[in-house]
């Protein structure tokens, strides 16, 4: 009977011998990653994890230490798997996780896939952070159209066809992209606005993201955004909205068959902050194109410092209408651009050669106001 027992016990402590093992092996792997999340992690956002849980190192040193200060019980870290390796399989599933009126910093690493499925994420949960693991490996797409028809059995419109919708403020998102699969209208096709990304919140940080799409990819909708080292791809106004955002080191490429537009900004009032400043871009691809186009009555683009391809179409910019004198109220500017096409986005007498004092406003985070939420490593 002692030799029996002895016999059931050790073949017991070897099976939890043998759990322990590999849930230590799980808890090393997950920790790896965990780490490598956080030291390539946007400092900006690390910065609203520390003062929002009390740590004392100053922003301005995070580059070099930020990881010893963000530890798991301080954040809530969840993975997306599509093949069930992960708390979630569908990103939806791991926002509807989260509580409304979130307070926690929420980083969901989603691991190398295809996430077939129309995502949003609502006001009530802010500090929600998308880490994929490489823009070519982990994608959310869909494949909505302006006239595609909802529920409700009404058209969607523009702004409801987005893959991803995002109306939380402090969202950021990096090595990850956001797709809409919907084909590429021909000019003049009505209802064919298909959107891939649309940020509505506040405060967003983008960084080594793609947004693919053909007409009106990536909505910028309203608030403060910062784009860095992104792709964005599409034909016809495939960046859009109101928002008063910086594209820094991004590129631009035109997938655009008979002619094409980069953006169309919406800014409807002369004491509106809103604009869009690209800075150190690439302008890539097919065309001709237009670079800007005037969708609200004072839009406002300024290019510095970008490269254009021979893509861009004869005078450089478009004023929506022509009808409504657009070209009387625009901003649109070009400061130090270069390439085979730079010349032809200087080819009518309302897009602006900016001097240095005109042009700086444009080229810094200040834009956004990102001193307060963008660290110095970050911009």
């Amino acid at each position: 009977m002692v030799g029996g027992g002895v016999s059931a016990s050790c073949g017991e402590c070897c099976q939890r011998e043998n759990n322990s093992r590999w849930v230590m092996e799980k808890t090393r792997k997950s920790n790896l990653i965990l780490t490598a999340v956080i030291e390539n992690f946007p400092t900006n956002v690390v910065g609203v994890w520390l003062r929002r849980f009390g740590g004392r190192m100053a922003t301005s040193n995070l580059s070099k230490h930020r990881h010893k200060w963000v530890a798991p019980s301080d954040h809530l870290f969840i993975t997306v798997d599509a093949k069930g390796f992960g708390e979630f399989r569908s990103v939806q599933a791991a926002v509807d996780s989260i509580p409304n009126n979130n307070s926690n910093n929420v980083l969901i690493h989603i691991t190398a896939g295809y996430y077939i499925e129309k995502v949003v994420v609502p006001a009530s949960k802010p500090y929600i952070t998308f880490e994929g693991e490489g823009r070519d490996v982990s994608v959310i797409e869909w494949h909505d159209r302006a006239c595609d028809k909802g529920p409700d059995g009404q058209q969607l419109r523009t702004y409801h066809t987005a893959s991803v919708t995002v109306f939380a403020s402090y969202f950021s998102a990096r090595n990850i992209s956001f797709k809409n699969t919907a084909p590429a209208p021909m000019p003049g096709m009505e209802g064919w606005q298909a959107v891939a990304f649309r940020i509505s919140g506040d405060k967003a940080y983008f960084s080594g993201c793609g947004f693919y799409g053909a007409q009106d990819t990536l909505c910028d909708d309203a608030g403060r955004h910062y784009f860095k080292e992104c792709y964005i791809e599409g034909s016809i106004d495939f960046i859009f909205g109101n928002g008063r955002s910086i594209y820094k080191d991004c590129e631009l490429h035109s997938i655009a068959t008979r002619f094409g537009s980069i953006a169309a900004q919406d800014r409807n009032s002369l004491d509106d902050k809103t604009g869009f400043a690209f800075v150190h871009c690439r302008v890539t691809g097919t065309g001709p194109l237009y670079v800007g186009r005037a969708m609200g009555q004072y839009s406002r683009i300024v290019f510095s410092y970008t490269y254009f391809e021979d893509i861009v179409a004869h005078g450089g910019w478009d004023d929506w209408d022509h009808i409504s004198n657009k070209n009387k109220t625009v901003f649109f500017g070009v400061y130090k651009c270069s390439g085979p096409g730079a010349a032809a986005v200087r080819g009518v007498s309302w897009a602006r050669e900016l001097d240095y004092q005109t042009a700086h406003p444009f080229l810094a985070k200040s834009f956004v106001n990102g001193r307060h939420w963008i660290a110095p490593s970050d911009a």
